[in-house]
This record gives C-alpha cells, structure tokens and sequence, in this order.
C-alpha cells in the first residue's frame, strides 16, 4: 500500500505538471482510437505497451481476455463493447491475449479449480476449445499446450466479439476493424494474426506486410498511438 500511495504523490509531483493540459481536457469527454480488449494480469499494462496516453485506449480488462458470445446477454463486456463501438465511434477492437496466462492454465487443469467456482464458471466461456484441449492439445508438451491455446482462446474471442450486433454491423459498413494479438511476456513482443497466412506472426512483419517498408519505417520511431488508427486488418 505504502508503494502505491508514493506512487500517486510522484505522479502529482512529476507527471501530472507534465501532463496537465492533456488531463485538464479529458474532463471534457473523450474520443479514445481503440478498444482494447486484454487480461487482469498485472504483467500486462495495454497503455505502456502501446505507449498510449489516457483518452487513447477504451480497455477491457478481466480474467482471460474473455468476452461471453452476446446470446448470454447483457454482461459488463457485452455493454461496454456497445458503447464504444455505437458510442464512441472506435475505429479498432484488439483482443489481447498473453502468454504464461493463468487463466488458460486453470482452462487445461479444471481440478485445479475446485476452490473457484466462479472462476470455473466465468472460464466456460472458452470451454468450447475442450475438443482441442483433449484432442490435438494433448500430444503436445506442457509449455506448447499452454503457448498454443492462449493463441486459440484469443482467436474465440475475437470471434464473440465480432459476432456482437454493434460490432457486426460496423463491421459490414467498413468502419471497424478487429484484431488479434498475443504478448509475450518472455520477450516484450506481440504476435499478431495474419488471416492470409492463418497463424500469429510478429506484428513487425504484419505491419509491414499489409502497409509496406515506408509505414513500417515510421512505425518503427513513431508510438503505437499514432499509427493504431492506420493499421488494416491482419
């Protein structure tokens, strides 16, 4: 606690002088560019990242990087997609998931979660990979199994995501794009889904793929917040 109080005074001491125009504004409203969709896990912080500022990023955060598919309902993932899609007009949806993530273990070790129930129940979300969990999944070492269905759960999602009404139907009209990324905690990097190749690659190279040698020579010295509104599908 001690930790986290110090931190809020260095933060009015040295960042909030620094940034107080663009806080001072936010008061106003905001406009983020993205929704982003991505885990509890403390190891992951989706601003430092994309080395956005506040008002850029509208995040989504819970155990998983789950969102239930809309037939269950109103749900605090299934609203807050609405919002911002209907709402504040994002332009991009990226559903992060992670490696090393806890909630994917508790999915491949159910008995691990006899003392959860909510967990277990909240995890039902992405029971659906069960057939690859006990199938193709279980001729695979651990750290693969693991690696393999943070990459599938990631891609579920996307899908329940892209299955929302709102988002659909921003879709169709052409003024929405989703994505698909995984982080790796091991070494700082993101590996995005290319649908063309139907795999993660690095997202350097999906970057440059889609939008050529120049973008990606920007992108390599400019922020992710400048160049998130310009990435196409991938």
């Amino acid at each position: 606690m001690t930790r986290i109080i110090q931190g809020f005074m260095q933060f009015r001491k040295d960042v909030l002088p620094e940034k107080e125009t663009l806080i001072r504004s936010l008061a106003n409203g905001q406009s983020p560019q993205a929704l982003f969709i991505t885990c509890s896990d403390s190891r992951l912080n989706p601003n430092l990242l994309t080395q956005t500022e506040p008002g850029d990023l509208f995040i989504i955060r819970n155990a998983g990087n789950i969102v239930p598919p809309h037939t269950c309902g109103a749900t605090g993932e299934t609203a807050t997609i609405e919002y911002a899609v209907q709402h504040l007009k994002v332009r991009d949806i990226f559903v992060c998931g992670h490696t090393h993530c806890g909630a994917m273990g508790g999915l491949l070790k159910p008995e691990a979660l006899s003392g959860l129930p909510l967990v277990r129940g909240w995890l039902s979300h992405a029971e659906s990979l069960r057939d690859w969990i006990n199938g193709e999944g279980s001729r695979m070492s651990a750290s693969q199994r693991l690696a393999r269905l943070v990459e599938l759960n990631t891609l579920l999602q996307t899908e329940h995501v892209r299955a929302q009404p709102t988002v659909k139907n921003a879709l169709e009209k052409g003024t929405l794009r989703l994505h698909s990324w995984v982080y790796r905690l091991e070494d700082g990097m993101v590996q995005a889904f290319d649908q063309t190749k139907n795999s993660f690659v690095a997202l350097e190279d999906a970057v440059r793929q889609k939008m050529g040698s120049e973008v990606h020579k920007a992108a390599s010295v400019a922020p992710l917040s400048s160049q998130v509104g310009q990435i196409v599908d991938y």
